[in-house]
């Protein structure tokens, strides 16, 4: 067994049993990638190779977009945003068969993107559907499936902290050609779900809803108003080249609080709790990036993107047969790993073998979000089908066979994205951001 090899196993395994025997994943990563240097330099050398890693991990600017963007998602989700976005999607399309189903959709696709949490916006908007889709008769197995598998949308579309880790492990590929590469492919997973719930709702003959009388209307299209423009100055401002992703972070932040305050359902005496919470899970996302990095520098030691690249070869020479391969295996990873320890990990790893056939770090960005997204409703560990089952009080079982047409949907999504590269790429393009 060379060198490489050995290299290779102590790291794979050292991972996957620490993290079998409940070590958090960050610290399975460090010490994983610690054991493994033990094999070359010894405690000592092995000590001082991880160590300047795992400050360097920390030390881009790029970083404190996260969590800002954190902080920037937990001002909304106190601040009653959630339930403007649903009354203004129920005007967008509550005249669908099972509007319902459209509404929440819609609804996580807005309150995805301005969250940046999937799971947040399968708790937020299911929450608030559930009572309004048992009013007018729905199925809640039905409800729960459309809200599990359309909650991660906006992991795709702008502001994404997803892309931002994926731009970081990546080593600098454009946040802004990511954020504006989102949109399309973004759109089109949601309308997939939209279109996997049209047939569901008209072989049950679902509902359309009723129209408010018109001053209502106005009155639920200016509560959206403040949401509304947040996303416009965010990405207006990066778009226009006002400010940089990381300084619209700040932005996106001072436009949660100011928005949270004028609905009126968040109080300064809220600030504390959601600043704690916020740092909370921030200090995770760092010490996850902290430790990647480590892991990054001995997955590259080990020549490990050459060894899986050389796999890959060895399966078929045809870029159509390895990008569905690919496909297969991120599919995989998404239903046992959660988004940013598995961005971290597996970008270092797949990047060169897509770069290798022609794909753009770009669309390979796309191509391991949209993948990872629909792990995040997959069982055995998809954070969001617990959310959901949780929040519509119906078992995982039947959830997870309700799933089903719309899991193909989305993967019928993923091919197109995949296999339809200017799909990504023409905005980002069109932009100026690549070319």
């Amino acid at each position: 067994m060379t060198a490489e090899s050995l290299q290779i196993l102590t790291l794979a395994g050292s991972f996957f049993a620490l993290t079998f025997l409940g070590v958090p994943i960050s610290v399975a990563i460090g010490l994983g990638s610690f054991l493994t240097l033990l094999l070359s330099f010894g405690f000592h050398d092995a000590a001082f190779v991880v160590a300047p890693q795992l400050a360097s991990g920390l030390q881009s600017s790029g970083l404190l977009a996260i969590p800002l963007f954190i902080l920037a998602g937990n001002l909304m989700n106190r601040g009653g945003i959630a339930r403007r976005l649903v009354a203004f999607a129920s005007l967008l399309v509550g005249w669908m068969p099972g509007a319902m189903a459209h509404i929440t959709v819609v609804a996580n696709m807005l309150f995805g993107a301005l969250s940046g949490s999937g799971v947040a916006a399968a708790a937020a908007v299911g929450g608030l559907m559930v009572p309004e889709q048992d009013k007018a008769g729905y199925d809640r197995t039905y409800c729960a499936a459309v809200n599990v598998s359309s909650c991660s949308t906006g992991l795709l579309i702008p502001p994404s902290g997803a892309l931002i880790v994926y731009s970081l492990s990546s080593g600098g590929t454009s946040i802004a050609a990511l954020f504006v590469a989102g949109y399309l492919p973004g759109l089109l997973m949601g309308f997939s779900v939209m279109l996997a719930a049209t047939f569901v709702a008209v072989r049950h003959k679902y509902p359309r809803v009723t129209y408010p009388p018109f001053s209502r209307i106005v009155r639920i299209v200016l509560e959206a108003v403040p949401a509304a423009l947040l996303v416009f100055v965010v990405m207006g401002g990066i778009l226009s080249g006002i400010y940089t992703p990381t300084e619209a972070s700040g932005v996106a932040v001072l436009l949660s609080l100011i928005a949270a305050l004028i609905y009126g359902e968040f109080r300064l005496r809220d600030l504390p709790e959601v600043l704690r919470n916020s740092a909370t899970t921030s200090s995770i996302v760092l010490f996850l990036v902290a430790s990647s990095k480590a892991m990054a520098f001995v997955i590259a030691y080990s020549d490990v993107p050459f060894a899986v690249e050389t796999a890959f070869r060895s399966l078929s020479e045809n870029p159509v047969v390895l990008l569905l391969a690919l496909n297969l295996v991120l599919l995989v990873v998404g239903a046992f790993m959660d988004m940013t320890p598995a961005i971290l990990i597996f970008t270092p790893i797949f990047l060169p073998v897509a770069v290798g056939i022609g794909v753009d770090p770009v669309t390979f960005g796309i191509i391991l979000v949209f993948n990872l997204s629909i792990g995040l409703c997959t069982p055995p560990v998809g954070a969001a089908l617990f959310v959901g089952a949780s929040i519509s009080g119906v078992s995982i079982d039947k959830l997870t066979r309700s799933l089903i047409p719309f899991f193909l949907a989305l993967v019928a999504a993923l091919q197109f994205v995949t296999f339809v590269p200017n799909l990504s790429l023409m905005l980002p393009r069109l932009a100026g951001f690549i070319h």
